[in-house]
């Protein structure tokens, strides 16, 4: 008997991936920036997005999406820390979020007259990697405690996102943490990699970050 396979893996990813680039262009018509962050639990992700929004919130009009399995821990952090809009999204259980439940928030979030909507993204470093959502660009946030060998373990997420922070720079005494060798694997992985270390807790590093940041949102708003 003659039995059909399917490739049910590769048919999610090509699905996935047309619904990204159709988000995408409708963000890119809207002028809206769609920043995907992505990194492990307890990388400082709310505590940098926090001091990220509160800087460029005096001349971006900007927007969240908290992402977790079944929280909204993250989501009311942002919201009283900051005071921009913010939506939580479940994920029933997923350790990602795809194209399509991104253009669920979007629509919720109502981002017609929003300069830059930041997606903090399930804490994982394999799935949220896996999936396009939609972003104009991915950032990824490593913390010094996690280890300069994070590239050599994990070589997708560093591979498709855009800029690395390198979170809890001010640890760095107390940890067998190699600053050179974390940037030289990771650009051995992604050699466009922009790469800034950072202490969202103290602000140190965090205005070049910004820059960047404020550069790209004007760059792809046409602005």
């Amino acid at each position: 008997m003659d039995m059909k396979i399917i490739e049910v893996k590769q048919s999610i990813f090509a699905d996935n991936d047309a619904d990204a680039e159709k988000l995408r262009k409708q963000l890119k018509e809207e002028k809206t920036f769609l920043l995907n962050v992505m990194s492990s639990p307890g990388s400082g992700k709310t505590t940098t997005l926090v001091r990220t929004i509160n800087e460029l919130s005096k001349e971006l009009k900007i927007g969240v999406m908290e992402a977790d399995i079944d929280s909204d821990v993250d989501a009311r952090t942002v919201a009283q820390q900051t005071g921009v809009q913010t939506i939580q999204l479940h994920t029933g259980g997923m350790c990602h979020l795809d194209a399509d439940m991104t253009r669920q928030g979007v629509a919720q979030l109502d981002t017609g007259d929003l300069d830059l909507v930041v997606l903090e993204n399930v804490g994982n470093l394999v799935c949220p990697a896996e999936f396009d959502t939609g972003a104009s660009k991915n950032v990824m946030i490593l913390s010094v405690p996690e280890g300069h060998d994070k590239p050599l373990k994990y070589p997708l997420i560093f591979t498709v996102c855009d800029a690395l922070l390198i979170n809890k720079i001010d640890v760095l005494p107390y940890f067998d943490f190699d600053m050179e060798k974390v940037k030289e694997y990771a650009h051995r992985r992604n050699p466009k990699l922009k790469i800034f270390p950072i202490c969202a807790k103290t602000g140190e590093g965090m205005q070049e970050w910004c820059d960047w940041l404020r550069s790209e949102v004007k760059d792809w708003n046409g602005k």
